[in-house]
């Protein structure tokens, strides 16, 4: 081929293009390591969460009928492990579909200032998803609202 002024045009529009799509595939992933290193408060809030909700669905059960006081006193006690073996793939998994669907840094800023965003919303999605074994989208027409009331039910 022939190197011509009339090739030119062409060839930087594809050099573009090949430069962004380095650049997309060089951002997935690139706070993995950042995200990593506060998996450990993820945790933490993940398996408080957990004892949170688990305390909620005994209060609402009538006690009146039942000896559950000692049950209650020792709840946390009881609860405690398994909600925390539930944070740890919890966090694993929420951290991989971060990266997987490029939103860590989304993610991390929502981490840092305690809301739950957009960027949240899709990966808990994603990974609730995977942890039922459906489609990474499998959950996405869902309202996240509605599917967290279907999960604390």
């Amino acid at each position: 081929m022939i190197w011509t002024r009339a090739w030119q045009p062409l060839l930087m529009a594809s050099l573009a293009v090949g430069i962004n799509t380095l650049a997309v595939e060089a951002k997935a992933g690139l706070l993995t390591p950042l995200l990593q290193w506060i998996r450990p408060t993820l945790e933490q809030r993940l398996a408080g969460e957990c004892q949170r909700l688990a305390k909620e669905a005994v209060d609402r059960i009538d006690t009146s009928t039942l000896p559950l006081g000692e049950l209650v006193a020792e709840l946390d006690e009881a609860v405690g492990p398994p909600c925390r073996e539930l944070a740890r793939p919890a966090s694993e998994c929420l951290i991989r579909e971060a990266s997987r669907s490029g939103r860590e840094l989304g993610i991390f800023s929502e981490l840092i200032s305690g809301r739950v965003g957009d960027d949240t919303q899709v990966v808990v999605q994603r990974c609730l998803a995977s942890l039922l074994g459906l489609p990474a989208a499998g959950l996405q027409d869902l309202p996240f609202d509605d599917l967290m009331l279907r999960l604390r039910r």
